[in-house]
């Protein structure tokens, strides 16, 4: 026993296509009995690996979302050969008011795992998707992009692990079959331990994560990259072996380090970015300056990268706070 209190309106032993809801208790002033629904589609044709399929992990990251619902709408159950579960707003409360956390209990359910099934609402989807879901993967693909605050140029992203080579290999394999513009390896990934991803990993389960775009909203080009490697990687996977796919465009692999690799602000006050996403950097070049709307005769802070790189990321508020993460790199993938 897991020890869980979702229950599902989906058997994930059955064959074929079937809709519903993870039900999870939900007792409040307004529900005595209620429950909050969180939407699970799963596909099973025969024997196969299993493929998750999340997105909605931060409810204010659309891409995965849109790219998930348009292709729940499309598969049929006899074009799977094994068994596909898509979750495609798990963290269902922050999905539902476009949040990057629940509102509910503040909870960010990508920092939250392997859960408690006892916890908030947060800490018991992350419970199951620990205990109930990854236990049955052979993959998970966990689609991010930067949410409100940040804006990625487009990319795929895994954890590499020191001393697993064949592992490794694999994820990498994975990065260059997504094709996103960037694949990034990290043996430092945002989240540490308490991640889906790092759960996975705990399972034996070979993972990979995206980014892929950002600012609270959908590009048409982000979609694309999103939609063609997905499809890309559940025929890759054979799990959907007919699948109709445009070949991977290519990608280039970097890798993201410690912290230098992240540039933050020192001052509360207005950023002005002196670079562009996609830029190369040096070490010492300035990143931006803070302005100070309190003292405005007050000579503005100027933050430095401290490394050369590749910017793979901004923040997006021109507000910012001491801390906020205004911009990261990546450098290229040695091996």
């Amino acid at each position: 026993m897991t020890g869980t209190r979702i229950s599902s309106t989906v058997d994930f032993e059955k064959n074929g296509k079937q809709t519903g809801f993870l039900r999870l208790p939900h007792s409040v002033h307004e529900s005595a009995y209620g429950f909050i629904p969180i939407p699970v589609v799963c596909l099973k044709n025969g024997d196969g690996p299993t493929v998750l399929l999340n997105s909605g992990n931060h409810g204010d990251e659309y891409e995965g979302q849109v790219a998930l619902m348009k292709l729940i709408r499309e598969l049929k159950a006899d074009q799977v050969q094994g068994r596909i579960i898509f979750l495609p707003a798990s963290n269902f409360p922050a999905a539902m008011v476009g949040r990057r956390t629940s509102p509910i209990d503040a909870g960010n359910l990508n920092r939250s795992f392997p859960g408690d099934p006892n916890g908030t609402p947060t800490k018991m989807i992350a419970h199951y998707i620990d205990s109930v879901i990854l236990p049955m993967c052979n993959y998970a693909f966990d689609l991010h992009s930067g949410g409100s605050s940040l804006m990625y140029v487009p990319s795929a992203l895994g954890g590499i692990v020191p001393g697993q080579a064949e592992r490794n290999a694999k994820v990498i394999d994975l990065l260059k079959t997504f094709g996103a513009p960037i694949g990034y390896v990290s043996a430092q990934m945002q989240g540490t331990n308490q991640t889906l991803g790092s759960s996975a990993g705990r399972h034996g389960v070979i993972s990979m994560g995206t980014e892929l775009g950002g600012s609270g909203t959908v590009t048409p080009v982000a979609l694309k990259i999103a939609e063609a490697g997905v499809r890309r990687l559940l025929k890759h996977v054979s799990v959907v072996p007919g699948m109709k796919v445009e070949p991977s465009p290519g990608t280039r692999l970097l890798q993201v380090g410690g912290p230098d690799y992240f540039v933050y602000a020192t001052e509360s006050g207005v950023v002005e970015p002196l670079i562009e996403l996609g830029d190369t950097v040096k070490k010492d070049q300035p990143a931006a300056t803070i302005h100070f709307s309190h003292t405005p005769w007050r000579e503005p802070e100027t933050v430095r990268f401290e490394r050369d790189g590749f910017v793979l990321c901004k923040r997006i508020p021109g507000r910012t706070e001491r801390g906020d993460c205004l911009f990261h790199l990546g450098t290229d993938y040695k091996g």
